[in-house]
Formats: C-alpha cells, sequence, structure tokens
C-alpha cells in the first residue's frame, strides 16, 4: 500500500475536516507481534480509552488507538482540544458536543472526519482493501437490484473495481450516516444503493417512519461482512454536498443519502457529507 495515498480526498465538503493514517497490518495472533508495538501507538490514548481496550488484542489495540489519533487531528483543524473519544453502546464513536464524525480502519489503513453539527448533518466514511467480497457475502448484502446493477458495471468496466466490495463499503458508509441521527438499527437490505460510473452513488432507505426505526438492540450492520490495486475514479471538484442531491426526510428520519467513491492505493472509500440548509 502506498505511503502517501489520499483516499479521502475530494470525497467530503470543504467544512469536513479529515485525517488519515497508514497503519501496519498486524495479525490476530498475539505471539507475533513484536513486543512493545502496540504500547508505542497507544501512547497518546487517554487513560479512559485505555481501560476500554486493556483485554484487546494487539491488532485491535492498534486500530483503536490509530483511528483515534487521526480523529484528534482532525478535531484539531476544528479548534477543538483532545478529548477522549469512547464508543457508544453500538460501539459508534461519542463526539464532543456540536460534532459529527466518522471513523473507519481496515487492514494498514485508518482514517476520521469530523465537521460542525450545525454546518454538516450527517457524516459516514469507510475504507476497505480493494478485492473481492468473500463468497457468499455479497447475497447477505445486497438487493436483487443490487447484483444486477453489480453485473452491468462489471461489463462495462471490467476489472478495474470490485464492485461488489463497494457496495459493501457504500452500505457501511450509509449505517454510519443514519444511526446518529436516528439511534436506530438499518439492515444493509434497507438501503438501495446506486453506484455510478463518475464516483458518486445514491442510497435510498427502504424504510418507513413506522417500521424502518426498530429501536437498536444489539449488533452493528452485518458483522461478518467486515468482510476482511490502482485506479482513481473520484470527482475532481470539491463537493458542497457529498454529491447530488439526495432523497428528503420525512418527520427527521432520512429518505437517502448521497456520497461519493473512489479507489486508490489498493483501498477503497466510500463518503456521505450531508451539508446543513
Amino acid at each position: 500500500m502506498s505511503q502517501d495515498v489520499t483516499l479521502l480526498e475530494g470525497l467530503l465538503p470543504h467544512r469536513v475536516r479529515w485525517a488519515q493514517a497508514v497503519i501496519p497490518v498486524l495479525s490476530a495472533d498475539p505471539a507475533a507481534v513484536a513486543e512493545g508495538y502496540p504500547e508505542a501507538i497507544e501512547a497518546g490514548l487517554f487513560p479512559e480509552e485505555r481501560e476500554h481496550i486493556a483485554h484487546a488484542v494487539a491488532k485491535r489495540r492498534v486500530e483503536f488507538a490509530a483511528v483515534r489519533r487521526c480523529a484528534r487531528r482532525a478535531l484539531q483543524e476544528l479548534g477543538y482540544p483532545p478529548v477522549p473519544i469512547l464508543p457508544g453502546e453500538q460501539r459508534e464513536p461519542r463526539w464532543p458536543e456540536g460534532v459529527v464524525g466518522s471513523m473507519t480502519h481496515c487492514a494498514g489503513y485508518c482514517a476520521a472526519a469530523v465537521a460542525r453539527s450545525g454546518e454538516v448533518s450527517a457524516l459516514g466514511i469507510d475504507a476497505e482493501v480493494h478485492a473481492p467480497l468473500p463468497e457468499g457475502v455479497l447475497d447477505l448484502i445486497s438487493l436483487e437490484s443490487e447484483r444486477a446493477m453489480l453485473a452491468e458495471l462489471t461489463e462495462r468496466v471490467p476489472g478495474a473495481v470490485h464492485w461488489d466490495r463497494m457496495l459493501f463499503s457504500a452500505k457501511e458508509s450509509v449505517y454510519k450516516a443514519w444511526f446518529p441521527l436516528t439511534r436506530r438499527w438499518l439492515g444493509f437490505e434497507q438501503a438501495d444503493i446506486e453506484l455510478r460510473l463518475d464516483g458518486t452513488f445514491e442510497a435510498r432507505l427502504l424504510t418507513t417512519e413506522e417500521v424502518a426505526a426498530p429501536a437498536v438492540a444489539g449488533g452493528s450492520t452485518v458483522s461478518a461482512a467486515s468482510a476482511s490495486g490502482t485506479a482513481s475514479a473520484s470527482s475532481s471538484s470539491t463537493p458542497t454536498s457529498s454529491a447530488s442531491a439526495a432523497p428528503s426526510a420525512v418527520s427527521g428520519i432520512p429518505r437517502g443519502f448521497a456520497g461519493r467513491w473512489a479507489v486508490s492505493g489498493g483501498l477503497i472509500a466510500t463518503a456521505i457529507g450531508e451539508v446543513v440548509g
């Protein structure tokens, strides 16, 4: 993976601040990790953050610490002092008052994006290794219409993009944007994604005010899929919103989101940033 990858460049509105880092790919086997290595990355954690991951494996501790280092760098650009960023009940980051944000990490990479809640209403980012999804995962996370779309995209741009992974990433970004607004579950089957060759996508949420929103009882989106090359396909202009206008909200529940995507340095990224007004 390139050390100078700028995966999120051009994917988010200018009011969003973001930071990224290339991190070592560690084995989940504690015996395979160099002695003392995780502690070096954890040096910037607050005591309560250290306590939260005290019993985690080294790989998890490094990812947790590295992405929070990115988050504090991004918050500093907004004028916020360093603060602990602990996970909420659904593992979502708990941001300072007046801030919306999102984090992501995958093998070798992490990033965080933040904005003032008075300027950006919803924010979701996701990064994935640019590789096909494991066998069987696509059927778990996609609609029949989406699988037809992926077949068409693959035919039009053969070999350039792993569209199944892009679809998964877009749905992850949708969930990250959705949950802080609603505090409600959203299944993969409740987001109908249209991926476009111009580096944008649109998510139509297949929910109603009555049923979209069962209160979250546990879990994240589809944890089974956290399913874990080089083309650039992001839009060149800096967006004033994440892409074209998304479907409007009903009674405060979003009906959809617009986003952008890119492939660079062996990674895929998707991002949603809905500007207020």
